[in-house]
């Protein structure tokens, strides 16, 4: 397997073109025939990364993907608000979505736990006032 690499620009705010990032990492994995299990969490990942993005972002972010011999690596960065407590984001349920994302039916609070679930290894750096930057390591092989 050839290392390979794509980047995909997030547009904030742009509820109508999410998820398009990730749908089309999702493509990629499964023209390389690699398993369904690593596809869904890839997947899982992207999207949800996509969407905090989405909804949080003060500019455009990035959704950057690689594939190497041994492992797919995505990160998802941004200029925005930063996490204050990453610890109690990364809690089920726990969301700070506004009143107009949850009424479009977002903000279920699943995002940073999902991503932790589906990951093999996670990393956030996030610093209040400046953004984050989530970085995820999955194995190819299962």
């Amino acid at each position: 397997m050839a290392s390979l690499s794509r980047t995909f620009r997030i547009q904030k705010r742009d509820f109508t073109n999410a998820g398009n990032a990730s749908i089309s990492v999702k493509k990629l994995l499964k023209s390389l025939n690699l398993s369904a299990c690593v596809i869904r969490k890839v997947s899982i990942c992207g999207y949800e990364g996509e969407m905090n993005v989405v909804m949080h972002a003060a500019t455009d972010g990035i959704l950057a993907f690689e594939l190497t011999e041994k492992k797919i690596f995505l990160t998802v960065s941004d200029e925005g608000p930063g996490i204050e407590d990453i610890e109690t984001a990364m809690q089920k349920g726990y969301s700070t979505a506004s009143d107009e994302f949850r009424e479009m039916g977002f903000g279920a609070g699943m995002g940073l736990h999902n991503i932790r679930e589906n990951a093999d290894s996670l990393h956030i750096d996030s610093t209040l006032g400046a953004g984050t930057v989530i970085r995820m390591e999955f194995n190819p092989g299962g």
